[in-house]
């Protein structure tokens, strides 16, 4: 299927999604601090930039979208133009992201990661329902954990 706008077009489309304070991030975020969590954003000295860091917790927090990520659901659809171009970058995000986490787990840290889908989509949870994962998850202390959309809801 051929793209219905011109490439100038869509640069300039493309160019506007922003990398940080993205409506799941802002939805997550408000979600976390109103049941009470305070977190730093955007640490650059952590691997990868995490969206939201918790000293108190040693955990970090990534709120991932599913097309730049490459996530395997209903959200994530490889393009049909310039294939090449979009393999390459998607297939480097996720090695970039795999790197990160295993640095981070390495440092110490815990390590969640939030899905767009999870938000946004048939197979969405909510930003309450979210946020009280992220509570459990932060109180339960497990290392590694994925919020995601649910598979097959209707």
């Amino acid at each position: 299927m051929t793209d219905v706008v011109c490439p100038e077009v869509r640069s300039r489309m493309m160019s506007g999604i922003r990398s940080k304070d993205t409506k799941p991030e802002l939805a997550i975020r408000k979600g976390i601090f109103a049941r009470g969590f305070r977190y730093r954003l955007h640490v650059r000295e952590l691997p990868g930039k995490p969206d939201m860091v918790l000293p108190k917790h040693r955990a970090i927090i990534f709120v991932n979208g599913c097309f730049w990520h490459g996530h395997n659901c209903a959200l994530f659809k490889w393009p049909s133009t310039r294939v090449n171009f979009w393999r390459t970058k998607i297939n480097r995000n996720r090695i970039v992201d795999a790197a990160a986490k295993s640095k981070l787990s390495g440092l110490g840290w815990r390590v969640l990661t939030v899905w767009e889908c999870a938000l946004k989509g048939k197979g969405r949870e909510g930003p309450e329902a979210i946020s009280k994962a992220i509570a459990e998850w932060l109180a339960a202390g497990d290392s590694l954990y994925e919020i995601r959309g649910i598979v097959g809801k209707a």
